[in-house]
C-alpha cells in the first residue's frame, strides 16, 4: 500500500461554513475523513500535515515555498507522493517553485486545491483530492511512481506545474498548460501522457532552498512610459527584470527604453523576454522591433510562462552568484519549463 502525506499550506479547499454564523472558516485537517468519508475506501495509507498558521495564496511568499520544500525533504523517505492543497490563486507560482528547489525529483508532488469550499455541497475540492492522491500513489509495472514531478491536477487534468496558469476566477476549469499537453487526463480511467513525463536516473533530489526576491515585472502596453518604472531599472534594487512583452517579443523602439534596458544589462542585471500572450513563444529578431533586444543582451524567454520566469529567476538569484551561470542555466530547461 502506497503512503502519501497530504500537507495543507491554505485554500478555499480547506474552508467550511459555520451553521450558526454562515461564515466560512478552516476546517482541520487531520479530521479531513469526515468531511470526505470517500478517502476510507481508497487503498492508500493518507497521512496529514497542515501549516502551522495556513496562508491564503494572496498572501503566500518565496518563505512558504521554502517551508514546502523542506516537508518535503524531511519526509521525503517516509512516503511514496506527496499531495499539497493550496489556494489556487498562487498555485502555479508555488509549484514551479518547488520545481526548481526540488531537482531530479522521483517522486510525485501533486498541488491541487478547489473554486468551492470543501463544506459546500456542489464543491470541486472532493473529486481533486481523491484523484490528486491516487495519482500520488500510482506506480508503474516496476513498483516505481509513475509522476516523478510537480505538477497541478485540477478538474480531470494533470499539468506539469511550471507549465500551468490559473486561467478562470469561477470555472472549475480554471487552470492550462498553453504551451506543454496534460500529462494525465482522468476520466473512466486515469490516462498517462507517458512521452510527456519527466524522468530522472538519481535516487534521492537535491534540495536546493535559496530565493531572492530582488525580480520585477514590468508588462507592456501601448503608450508605456519608462519613466514611472525607471526606479526597477537600479540594480540596487532590481536583479532581474521579467518583461512582458507583445507577441513573439516584440516591444516600442523608444530611445528610452532601450537606454534604461541597455544600461541596467551593463551594470550586471538580468532581463528575461516573455510573451504576455496566453500561448505561444518569443522569438527576438523575428521582427524589428525585437531585434535590439539581442543587441541589447535580454535573454529570450521563450514559451516560458510567467509564473515560471518570475520563480526561476528568484530561484537562481538565491542560489547562484556567477551572473554568466545565471544566464546560462536560465536559458536551459531545468525541470522541463521550456520547450
Amino acid at each position: 500500500m502506497s503512503k502519501v502525506l497530504v500537507l495543507y499550506t491554505g485554500g478555499t479547499i480547506g474552508m467550511i461554513k459555520d451553521p450558526e454564523s454562515g461564515h466560512l472558516g478552516s476546517v482541520d485537517f487531520t479530521s479531513v475523513y469526515e468531511h470526505i468519508p470517500e478517502l476510507n475506501r481508497l487503498q492508500i495509507e493518507i497521512t496529514t500535515q497542515s501549516f502551522r498558521n495556513p496562508v491564503d495564496s494572496s498572501e503566500m511568499r518565496p518563505e512558504d515555498w521554502v517551508e514546502m520544500a523542506k516537508i518535503v525533504q524531511k519526509e521525503y523517505n517516509n512516503f511514496d507522493g506527496f499531495v499539497i492543497l493550496h489556494g489556487t490563486d498562487t498555485m502555479s507560482f508555488a509549484a514551479s517553485a518547488l520545481s526548481f528547489m526540488i531537482q531530479d525529483l522521483n517522486k510525485p508532488i501533486i498541488f491541487t486545491g478547489s473554486q468551492l469550499p470543501i463544506g459546500v455541497i456542489r464543491t470541486d475540492g472532493k473529486e481533486n483530492l481523491i484523484t490528486a492522491l491516487e495519482i500520488a500513489a500510482a506506480k508503474d509495472s516496476n513498483g516505481e511512481p509513475i509522476i516523478q514531478e510537480v505538477a497541478v491536477y485540477f478538474e480531470y487534468s494533470l499539468y506539469r506545474g511550471n507549465r500551468s496558469s490559473k486561467v478562470s476566477s469561477n470555472q472549475f476549469e480554471a487552470f492550462q498548460s498553453p504551451n506543454y499537453p496534460e500529462i494525465a487526463v482522468a476520466g473512466v480511467n486515469i490516462k498517462y501522457k507517458w512521452g510527456s513525463l519527466l524522468r530522472t536516473k538519481k535516487e534521492r533530489p537535491d534540495f536546493l532552498l535559496g530565493f531572492s526576491s530582488n525580480v520585477a515585472l514590468i508588462k507592456l502596453f501601448p503608450g508605456f512610459d519608462v519613466e514611472i518604472y525607471k526606479e526597477l531599472f537600479d540594480v540596487n534594487r532590481s536583479k532581474a527584470i521579467v518583461i512582458e512583452s507583445f507577441g513573439s517579443g516584440n516591444a516600442p523602439s523608444s530611445t528610452k527604453f532601450q537606454k534604461y534596458i541597455s544600461s541596467f544589462i551593463e551594470k550586471g542585471g538580468v532581463i528575461l523576454n516573455i510573451t504576455q500572450c496566453s500561448s505561444g513563444e518569443v522569438k527576438q529578431g523575428a521582427y524589428k522591433t525585437s531585434s535590439f533586444f539581442n543587441k541589447a543582451g535580454v535573454m529570450s524567454g521563450r514559451d516560458m510562462t510567467t509564473e515560471a520566469a518570475i520563480t526561476k529567476l528568484m530561484f537562481l538569484l538565491g542560489n547562484y552568484d556567477d551572473m554568466s551561470q545565471i544566464k546560462s542555466l536560465l536559458s536551459e530547461s531545468m525541470a522541463g519549463e521550456i520547450t
